[in-house]
């Protein structure tokens, strides 16, 4: 008769800003806890029940919050609220490979929001890093914003069923199978219209709840039109201040008492400014404090008036 052995298991918390690697043998199964470094998270009421129609919602969810990347979604729900997730697999694929952690070695993948949420008290994950529990919701604080905090104890965590499984050729792209993917595309693109108009309208109530917000606000109906304020009043902004820095240089000139500003104008991104009273000496030293500055500059001198142009 044969016996057969589990092969032993222990949990490990993941973390992008450890220290020091991960260490296990390799016969172990290991239960990784991600920590929020890789992942986002948000707490939010929906207009659907399920889980599996809020799934449909989450990429409309996480738009213009996340970097640039290719992002995995998941949910799971907690009396009212859903508690919504965005990963990268490549990045935590990554994370694994720098642990030495293979495939083999994992039996399951959780995040620290659903597996160590009950404690109230701040869990301190690395040197500089504690997890921080706010609104149901857990976070990363620097630890010196605490008074105090725990040692994370994951002999004593019991697991949730809330788990993941990651990708690992999802952002590998095969020119060889290009047109087989295409034509499995279309079909699925057809299935997905059929489903497209039900999910519209749970997407169109998320759409109204964030318009009440912009309204609320008094903000423009897009992020396009919000981005575009902002890029012109920053631009505006920075002109004005690159003004006020160089009319506060030339009035910090030392000038001797022969000397003095005649006019300041500005127009056209043209700064201009005239200095009477000075000579061919004089000149030399005040150029020098313009070099000084490293400002850019052109300059001409009439009737012992000295001219100076900046463009801003």
């Amino acid at each position: 008769m044969f016996m057969r052995f589990k092969s032993p298991s222990r949990i490990v918390f993941l973390d992008t800003n450890a220290k020091n690697k991960l260490n296990f043998t390799k016969k172990e199964q290991l239960h990784i806890i991600l920590s929020p470094t890789l992942y986002w998270v948000k707490k939010v009421k929906l207009p659907v029940k399920t889980v599996h129609e809020a799934k449909k919602l989450l990429s409309a969810l996480f738009e213009e919050m996340l970097p640039k990347g290719n992002y995995s979604y998941t949910a799971y729900k907690n009396d009212e609220f859903f508690y919504i997730f965005a990963y990268q697999d490549k990045e935590i694929i990554e994370e694994l490979h720098k642990n030495n952690i293979s495939f083999n070695n994992i039996k399951s993948i959780h995040f620290a929001q659903s597996e160590l949420n009950d404690h109230e008290q701040a869990i301190q994950i690395n040197e500089k890093q504690s997890l921080y529990l706010k609104d149901d919701l857990l976070t990363i604080i620097p630890s010196s914003w605490i008074e105090s905090s725990i040692d994370i104890d994951l002999d004593s965590i019991k697991l949730s069923k809330h788990t993941i499984k990651l990708q690992q050729f999802g952002h590998i792209i095969d020119k060889k199978n290009l047109y087989t993917i295409g034509s499995f595309a279309i079909a699925f693109i057809i299935l997905l219209l059929v489903e497209l108009f039900i999910v519209s309208s749970k997407i169109s109530a998320v759409e109204t709840s964030k318009k009440e917000l912009f309204t609320k606000y008094h903000l423009k109906s897009t992020m396009i039109q919000n981005r575009s304020i902002l890029n012109k009043y920053s631009k505006i902004y920075e002109k004005q201040k690159k003004l006020r820095v160089y009319i506060s240089y030339f009035l910090a000139l030392h000038l001797n008492k022969m000397e003095t500003i005649s006019t300041i104008n500005y127009s056209q991104k043209l700064l201009s400014v005239s200095i009477k009273g000075v000579s061919k000496a004089d000149k030399k030293r005040l150029l020098a404090e313009f070099d000084q500055r490293n400002m850019k500059y052109k300059s001409k001198s009439v009737n012992n008036t000295l001219e100076v142009e900046v463009k801003l």
